[in-house]
């Protein structure tokens, strides 16, 4: 038994964390923080957890903190390294599901997130936490950075093909569409039902901070060449889910595209490679930790095409950060995460 604590539990991905941890059975969760709620039972502001959780909000506090042995941050990004340190200091792990050690290089991730990273030194440390590439490294890290959801579909989707080299890493393209709880529980315009609602647009299509994230992983993968992706992300009037359609120009006609896929996840978990020519649907993994992927290819084309889906607060966000927390304590990797997808 481990206890846990949850920093930023007020959030979509919070609420999916304590979800899946009250099903777990060598988990206890210690505490939960939020400045905005602090003294408020769980259970009042999620009334879907009563009679899971009887815990109360509290402000956080490292000391506290420092008492867990594992803690999540589901915060927004640059919050979790100012506290990350001070917490491996004390001999605590730490799963962070927000951006702050995704990227391995300083100056691109400032770029992207527009602040100064106050914690430099433990980006290198970080491990990447996608577990179908990592595992081996995750099982021995102290702070793993958990992927985003747009990068965990679009990686988990292109990773058969770039490590086979049966394609051409700098000419892919990946057309990401999210439900609206991919962009948080913040009260924002874009989000509300009026605005989101009949409706389907793209956004930050001169370039997402995912990007970055999606292409080291890629190099990751042992890409023969530097690799590009062309993302574009949407989204849709709906709550959970993301479907990523990847687009590859094939290097080697003899490839056995379905046997490569078949062959790579044979033994993942959390990976489900339909029959040649399915089509997976986003509901297929709601509230599941599972990426489910199918290959096509269009008559007299030189073009590979991947869909990919998964839940994005799942093996999106919480999920995900549960199945690492797993391989670092030791666990089993499915602990807590062997329900099936929630249907209609």
């Amino acid at each position: 038994m481990i206890t846990v604590g949850i920093v930023g539990g007020t959030g979509y991905t919070g609420v999916e964390l304590l979800r899946l941890l009250a099903l777990h059975p060598g988990v206890e969760v210690a505490l939960i923080t939020s400045r905005s709620e602090a003294g408020r039972p769980v259970a009042e502001l999620f009334p879907s957890l009563r009679g899971h959780c009887d815990l109360a909000f509290e402000d956080p506090d490292d000391e506290r903190l420092a008492e867990c042995d594992l803690v999540f941050f589901a915060t927004p990004n640059a919050v979790a390294m100012d506290s990350v340190g001070h917490l491996l200091e004390q001999g605590v792990k730490v799963v962070d599901l927000s951006a702050d050690f995704r990227l391995q290089e300083r100056e691109v991730w400032e770029h992207w997130y527009g602040t100064t990273h106050t914690a430099p030194d433990l980006i290198r440390e970080a491990v990447y936490g996608l577990p179908e590439i990592n595992r081996e490294q995750i099982r021995g890290a102290r702070l793993v950075a958990n992927p985003g959801c747009y990068a965990t579909t679009i990686q988990l989707g292109f990773l058969p093909m770039i490590e086979a080299g049966v394609v051409d890493p700098s000419r892919l393209i990946a057309d990401g569409k999210s439900g609206a709880s991919g962009g948080g529980r913040q009260a924002r315009m874009g989000m509300l039902l009026g605005e989101a609602g009949e409706s389907f647009r793209a956004y930050a299509a001169s370039g997402h901070r995912h990007g970055p994230e999606i292409e080291q992983g890629l190099r990751m993968m042992q890409a023969r060449s530097a690799p590009q992706v062309t993302f574009v992300p949407h989204l849709v009037p709906m709550v959970r889910g993301i479907e990523a359609t990847l687009y590859a120009e094939i290097s080697d006609e003899a490839a056995d595209f379905q046997a490569i896929y078949e062959n790579r996840f044979r033994d993942e978990p959390f990976v489900d490679v339909m029959p040649w020519g399915s089509l997976p649907e986003t509901r297929s993994v709601r509230g599941e930790n599972t990426c489910r992927m199918a290959l096509h290819r269009q008559p007299g084309q030189n073009r590979i095409i991947v869909s990919s889906v998964t839940d994005n607060l799942v093996k999106g966000a919480a999920g995900q950060a549960i199945q690492n927390m797993n391989l670092m304590c030791g666990f089993d990797e499915r602990e807590g995460l062997k329900a099936p997808a929630l249907l209609p």
